[in-house]
């Protein structure tokens, strides 16, 4: 497994503002949150509780454009979401984001995960062709940036 994860506070959301806002995230929030580099993100498809949502996103992480749709596997408001990548069929990539309220500010987990298990670990060496240090790098400082502007919107 390989992972990827960024851990930060940000002053004047709440761990609730963050879920909300993500669980329920049009294209025209999700350009007025980072323009020019969020392009699309709203649900395609959407069940009781969250839980089996498809959303599409779209974005520039550093000089990358990542085009993805994802499940929501778990949708915990205030506390966590977790959504599994899809191109076609399920990847065994996932993203999460956890929220801690904590004082004036919140806690904020965002890790990607990429693997197989059993068998299929013997691939696992390829996602760093992909997921190299250099995307890890911008990821990092994607996610620095982007959610101190999500309070500027919210």
């Amino acid at each position: 497994m390989l992972t990827l994860q960024t851990v930060l506070d940000v002053r004047g959301l709440s761990g609730r503002q963050v879920t909300d806002f993500l669980l329920n995230c049009d294209d025209k929030q999700y350009q007025r949150w980072w323009n020019g580099t969020h392009l699309q993100f709203h649900t395609i498809k959407r069940y009781s509780e969250d839980i089996g949502n498809v959303v599409y996103m779209d974005e520039y992480v550093g000089k990358r454009r990542l085009k993805m749709q994802a499940i929501v596997l778990k949708a915990v408001s205030g506390r966590e979401i977790i959504w599994q990548m899809k191109k076609g069929i399920r990847l065994p990539v996932w993203l999460a984001l956890t929220v801690e309220d904590i004082k004036d500010s919140v806690r904020i987990t965002h890790t990607i995960t990429a693997g197989f298990r059993g068998i299929g670990k013997a691939l696992d060496p390829l996602f760093r062709l992909y997921l190299s240090e250099e995307f890890e790098k911008a990821m990092d400082e994607h996610a620095r940036i982007e959610f101190p502007k999500l309070r500027e919107i919210l």
